[in-house]
């Protein structure tokens, strides 16, 4: 039978979101009329973001408590109604490109378990081509029951091991960050996170940790992945990520000072 005349599975679609007014409507445009199970878990939003939610028609809206990403994301995927899930973020837009592949394959004979799914980012203002952030890729589209999420705090990802996947060609849009402000906020919530991450394989944090893995993280984005050809926006990305490890062990050293003071 020929593909156009196959009767395409149906879709789900999940956001996790937390204070995403500004953004979060752009995303829901680029799905908008896609699927009839569309969730947005939201994490008791103070900015707006819920009243938006409840006034957007064909989204089902769940506030539920927030737990950590991975707990969120997998907390969601076990309750969609539809085997194949399109997963995003609220400052993700879906190109009518990757719509359109995602519609092929849906209307496919077979699907592999899950799909990694490539990112344009940008920031203040313009596209990132560089700094590390050029061969961004995410795991979004995938089978229900054989796809979850680690227990990462930070960049948690979909565990692979066992699963078919494939790499689709369209693309999303990524606006991670609002401005600087928010890029700056963000840095030092995941360093906090990352601290929790690493807290295991870190049994003494030194000056290795807190100097030479800051610099050589700014070398690594800046040098290294061609940070200095996105111009004054990549001497900014490489110098705030370099800052953000160097928090995570600041962090780190913190927490461990402040319950070693507290025992007896």
């Amino acid at each position: 039978m020929p593909a156009a005349a196959r009767r395409r599975r149906p879709l789900s679609i999940i956001y996790t979101s937390y204070n995403e007014r500004d953004i979060i409507g752009r995303s829901l445009a680029s799905v908008a009329d896609w699927s009839d199970d569309l969730t947005v878990v939201d994490s008791y939003s103070t900015d707006g973001t819920a009243e938006l939610l409840a006034e957007t028609a064909g989204v089902n809206m769940v506030q539920r408590e927030y737990r950590g990403p991975s707990d969120q994301k997998n907390w969601a995927i076990v309750r969609a109604r539809h085997e194949y899930i399109l997963l995003l973020d609220a400052d993700e837009i879906v190109t009518p490109a990757l719509r359109a592949e995602i519609d092929t394959l849906l209307a496919a004979p077979e699907l592999l378990d899950a799909y990694w799914i490539g990112r344009d980012n940008h920031f203040m203002g313009r596209r990132i081509y560089h700094s590390g952030w050029a061969g961004d890729k995410v795991v979004r589209f995938f089978h229900r029951d054989r796809a979850r999420y680690d227990s990462k705090q930070v960049h948690e990802e979909i565990e692979l091991a066992g699963l078919r996947v494939g790499k689709l060609q369209g693309r999303l849009l990524h606006y991670t960050f609002k401005d600087l402000d928010h890029f700056l906020d963000k840095t030092r919530r995941y360093a906090r996170w990352s601290a929790r991450d690493h807290a295991a394989r870190t049994p003494r944090v030194g000056v290795y940790h807190l100097l030479v893995k800051p610099v050589y993280r700014f070398c690594k984005h800046y040098l290294i992945q061609g940070g200095f050809r996105d111009g004054r926006e990549g001497l900014v990305i490489s110098m705030v990520l370099s800052y953000g490890v160097f928090l995570r062990y600041a962090y780190l050293l913190a927490d461990r000072r402040k319950s070693s003071s507290l025992q007896p």
